[in-house]
């Protein structure tokens, strides 16, 4: 490799490592992070027909999930899929009675993703809001920082695996330039 491809490798890296390591600090110092993530509770891929239009009729039955757009004329209404109807169901349904994993179980026909499930015409709503790898509710943004999050190994976190990472691609340039 040449020496500028070596060095902006190594310029690249670095700017990374710093910037986490910004990040790290700031948390630390109560600055906090903002995480935002959007959320849609779906019917699983491998969910059997039967239990899928038993926990669907529930959701819009006694769940109280608005099911009008999946109902004949509305924009999510196919009735050859199942899957995407129980998803629109169920998504509601986690939106309306909070963000949480068993808001989005359905006797384990669903489950969250981040990954939009909307198709066509039919639009699902999302929510925002992981935190610390959790959910945290249905809010539109969670925050990490001194009120929400526990940062109390951050001194474990730039102290001991990060101090490290600095030399290895100086170490990487240094040996390709002198040819092991």
């Amino acid at each position: 490799m040449s020496l500028s491809v070596n060095f902006a490798f190594f310029s690249s890296f670095l700017s990374l490592i710093f910037h986490a390591l910004f990040l790290v600090v700031k948390a630390k110092n109560g600055g906090g992070v903002a995480v935002s993530t959007q959320l849609w509770c779906v019917a699983k891929n491998n969910a059997e027909d039967k239990p899928l239009q038993e926990a669907l009729d529930w959701a819009c039955g006694a769940g109280g999930a608005d099911c009008r757009p999946i109902q004949q004329g509305g924009p999510c209404y196919d009735p050859t899929d199942i899957q995407r109807m129980a998803s629109y169901a169920f998504n509601d349904y986690f939106l309306k009675h909070g963000v949480t994993d068993d808001s989005c179980n359905f006797d384990n026909t669903a489950a969250v993703t981040s990954l939009n499930p909307s198709y066509g015409r039919c639009k699902f709503p999302a929510s925002a809001s992981v935190s610390n790898g959790s959910f945290s509710g249905s809010t539109t943004a969670a925050a990490m920082g001194s009120d929400s999050a526990d940062f109390s190994g951050c001194d474990k976190i730039s102290g001991t695996w990060f101090w490290p990472l600095i030399p290895i691609p100086l170490l990487f340039v240094i040996t390709s330039k002198l040819g092991y």
